[in-house]
């Protein structure tokens, strides 16, 4: 890929006084990405990512080419990269390709939000294309950096899911007149997973104080024990944040790896082939972010149709309706989040065991990360929205107790959750009111609400 040809055809060689004309064909033919654009902070992360790689001394490349990624970066220039084509090794390579076009004056960027021309906009931004030299060509394509870009932004949605699923869990513990004992600490300090622990104690601060809970406390006419779905919540929600750290520490490590092919190093001169390129631990790390927080929805919604069955929901009207019957109440909500939850099953399934050989074998093993990432979106965005169908439910439910008083920090989530979904009156559209939750689910406002974020 230096002095030769490229995968399958590395075994060609090129001439001295082709190898500047090689890196270039090298950007534009690997270019084949498909599909609709990254969003732009997924790009924004790949152009940081890229540059901290290029910059750490054994890719050889020049300064400019990271100093050009740093600049366009600040400058709010954003390359238009399609969002499927990658197969995870070498790397990322159609992503990387149409990132790095904008370097040489090809290719497309997005400037003050309007895609156009990179040719048009450098022009207009006083911006002079670069011309590669020997290797800088093959240093921008190959590294794992747009998993990598991928797999921090959804651990950071991730674990805020995690968080928001105690929070779940405490309001619909309040609306079932569930009980507080399951979650306290000493039972959790003889199974010392740390996730379990952390879960546990969030779910107790969550309801300390709780006059719902101490309501029935003593009360040995109700239930003696609640569903796993409300008394196993520390354990499964604990998986999930035990599973979320494996991937922190996976990415942590990544963060400070060199991912590039051939390798350089500048005290020998030694170029070495070898294969930091390959992207199976992210992979997996993605694989297993996406089997964990399914679990998440899958409990959430059986703790949801708890909610809403008046044979299960201590004394609850069916549905949580305003007049059951001639109101259907919150009865359809519990579709939507079966739907989600099948679905989730479905892009549960691990990318990373599907290779398929490319390069004419050359590249006989490949990771499919980058279709890890890309299906683990759609798994979190459909985690967030059952995440909201079972607070929407447990609210009403919560609101349902009174006079009991649920404890300050579930009312503080009520009262977020009132300030865009009024109360139940009769029968509207829910649809409305799933998205307005998910968005304070999703921009951490209704986690602060608590103040035990």
């Amino acid at each position: 890929g230096v002095t030769t040809g490229f995968g399958a055809l590395a075994n060609t060689r090129i001439g001295r006084e082709e190898a500047e004309d090689l890196q270039v064909h090298l950007l534009r033919s690997h270019a084949a990405g498909v599909g609709t654009p990254l969003d732009d902070e997924i790009v924004r992360a790949m152009l940081l990512l890229r540059a901290r790689t290029l910059s750490q001394g054994y890719s050889g490349v020049r300064p400019v080419l990271v100093e050009r990624y740093i600049e366009f970066l600040n400058k709010d220039l954003l390359p238009v990269v399609p969002s499927q084509g990658s197969v995870g090794a070498s790397g990322d390579l159609a992503p990387f390709a149409h990132l790095a076009l904008p370097l040489i004056g090809e290719g497309f960027v997005k400037a003050a939000g309007t895609i156009r021309p990179s040719a048009e906009v450098l022009t207009e931004y006083g911006i002079e294309p670069i011309h590669l030299r020997a290797k800088e060509g093959l240093s921008l394509l190959n590294g794992t950096e747009g998993m990598l870009a991928q797999g921090i932004l959804e651990l950071v949605r991730a674990e805020r899911l995690v968080a928001t699923a105690d929070l779940a869990c405490a309001l619909s513990v309040e609306a079932l007149l569930g009980s507080a004992r399951p979650f306290r600490q000493e039972i959790h300090a003889l199974r010392p997973h740390p996730g379990q622990i952390a879960s546990a104690g969030h779910i107790e601060r969550l309801l300390e104080g709780s006059a719902i809970v101490a309501s029935h406390r003593d009360d040995f006419t109700h239930a003696v024990q609640d569903a796993y779905s409300l008394r196993c919540a520390p354990q499964v929600h604990g998986a999930v944040r035990d599973a979320l750290g494996y991937a922190r520490d996976v990415f942590t490590r990544e963060l400070g790896a060199v991912v590039d092919n051939p390798i350089v190093f500048p005290a020998t001169g030694d170029i070495v082939s070898a294969g930091n390129f390959h992207g199976q631990p992210l992979a997996i790390a993605l694989d297993l972010m996406a089997i964990a927080v399914t679990e998440l929805s899958s409990i959430s919604e059986r703790r949801t149709d708890r909610l809403l069955d008046p044979e299960r929901s201590s004394g609850l009207p069916a549905f949580l309706a305003a007049k059951p019957g001639v109101d259907s109440g919150y009865m359809l909500t519990q579709y939507t989040a079966a739907a989600l939850v099948a679905e989730n099953r479905v892009l549960a399934h691990p990318a990373s065991v599907e290779s398929i050989p490319t390069s004419g074998s050359q590249e006989d093993h490949v990771s499919m990360g980058w279709g890890a990432a890309r299906k683990l979106w759609q798994v979190l965005d459909n985690v967030m929205r059952v995440l909201a169908v079972e607070i929407l439910c447990a609210v009403r439910g919560v609101e349902l107790r009174a006079p009991s008083k649920p404890s300050l920090h579930t009312a503080a989530a009520v009262r977020a959750v009132r300030e865009v979904v009024p109360p139940v009156t009769g029968d509207r559209p829910p649809g409305v009111e799933i998205e307005a939750v998910a968005c304070l689910i999703d921009d951490g406002s209704l986690l602060a609400a608590t103040g035990l974020s």
